[in-house]
Parts: C-alpha cells; structure tokens; sequence
C-alpha cells in the first residue's frame, strides 16, 4: 500500500498566530510502509497553545520513530502499541502540568492521531479536532440508483470532547490525565482519511468534505492541496475566523 498526502495550515482571517501543529511521516519498513498523521489545536483561550500543541507533536514523532518502528519490526500486537500511546500521552500531560506550574500558566491542546500500517489504521483521539472517513457506500438513494452511481460519504471517526462549541472537556495539558480514545479497523485502497481541526470543518458540512475530497478525483498531491485550499477558503468566506489546519491521505495501491 502506499500513501498520497496533502496539508493545509491557515493562521485564518482575525487570529494573531496559528495555534494548530500538524505532523505527517511515513517509513517504508520490511513489514510495509506506516504512516503516521496528527493534527494537535492548541487551546485558545488558555495561554501558549502553540507551545502545548507543538511540544504535542514533537512527543507524538518521537514515538513514532522510537517505539512503533519498533513494534512494526517486530510484529508487537495492538494493545501493546495503545498501552504505548496512554503512557507517552499521560507523560506529555505531566510535563505539560509542571511547565504551567512553574510559568504559572494553564495550557493545552487536542490531539488527534492516525497511524496506517497498510490497510490498517490506528486512531487515538482527545478534544474536538476530528478524524474523517471518506469511502464510497453501497448505500444507495432513488436519484443515484437511477444514474447508476454511488454515494460517497465522509464518516466522522472521532468524538468531539467539547462542551457548548467551544469549552473542551478532554484534552492533554496542565489539567488531569484523560485516556484517548482509541479505534482500530481496515481500510481499502482508493479511500481518503481527513484529519482537521475545529476551524476548518464548523462552516462545511459533511457532504460538503466527501464532494470535494472524493477518493476518485484525486489524483495527486498538488491537487490534494488545491482542494483542501478550496475548503479553507469557503471557511473563511463563510465567516470562519479560527486556525485552520487539515492533512488529507489518499491510499493507493
């Protein structure tokens, strides 16, 4: 299997500075190729959420290279990797929580994580950026049935941990530890994973995402770019005013 990727970060139209760290690496191993995608939205009402959203993926690439790669090679089964993930994300919150002590400062940020290892994916999830699903579906209404198509459709993978639009009730910074949420399950070649923050999917809507990211008019990276551009645009347009921040994987074979 292997992997098309497309990013997109956007300071918006009204914030001073983009507060979104996003991360994509891809290894090609003996046991295939992995891929490793994360977008980390630091809080913005709190202090320094570039601080805690970059510090997030800084940890998040780190464990990639460092205990996955390992895992990968030797074939380590998908509890050990989540144990794995709990302990770095319950480390990163501790550092987290002793750097706002000391700077007498609260800090945080979301964290939402997808590894591909072939036609495997992983998911780890905290706050409210999300994790989208784009495949064609069997699921078929009158007007496609009668010009012989098929519905695409943009699944939301992840739960957003917020209160209000808002007020996050899980995320990794200087407050309590919260397990992520965790998901495992196969995906086919020509399907789509879109990783976003908040600001880049509250002004489209899901059918919106599944048009224009549509696993079959993808064709390239360039291309990938230009649409996810096109969605971040219409954000703004539609009066967005938050960081924007999205990675778009295509699988081929």
């Amino acid at each position: 299997m292997q992997y098309l990727t497309g990013v997109y970060w956007n300071r918006g139209s009204a914030a001073a500075h983009n507060q979104d760290s996003l991360i994509v690496q891809q290894v090609l191993t003996d046991r295939g190729r992995v891929l490793m995608a994360a977008v980390c939205d630091g809080m913005g009402g709190l202090q320094q959420g570039e601080t805690a959203s970059g510090y997030m993926a800084e940890r998040l690439q780190e464990w990639f290279y460092g205990f996955l790669m390992r895992a990968v090679h030797k074939k380590k089964p998908y509890w050990m990797i989540r144990r794995s993930i709990e302990r770095m994300v319950y480390d990163a919150q501790e550092q987290l929580r002793q750097y706002g002590r000391k700077e007498q400062l609260a800090l945080g940020t979301t964290m939402s994580m997808l590894v591909l290892w072939e036609n495997t994916y992983l998911i780890w999830h905290l706050g409210d950026s999300r994790i989208y699903h784009i495949y064609r579906t069997n699921r078929h209404s009158r007007k496609l049935i009668q010009k012989g198509g098929r519905q695409i459709e943009a699944e939301c993978m992840t739960e957003d941990h917020v209160r209000g639009r808002n007020q996050l009730t899980k995320c990794v910074g200087s407050f309590g530890y919260y397990r992520p949420d965790h998901r495992i399950g196969t995906a086919k070649a020509w399907e789509v994973f879109l990783l976003c923050s908040d600001g880049f999917y509250h002004c489209v809507t899901d059918q919106e995402l599944a048009d224009i990211l549509s696993p079959e008019q993808l064709r390239e990276e360039a291309q990938m770019e230009r649409r996810l551009k096109e969605i971040g645009d219409a954000c703004m347009k539609r009066g967005e005013t938050d960081n924007l921040s999205a990675v778009c994987i295509k699988l081929i074979r």
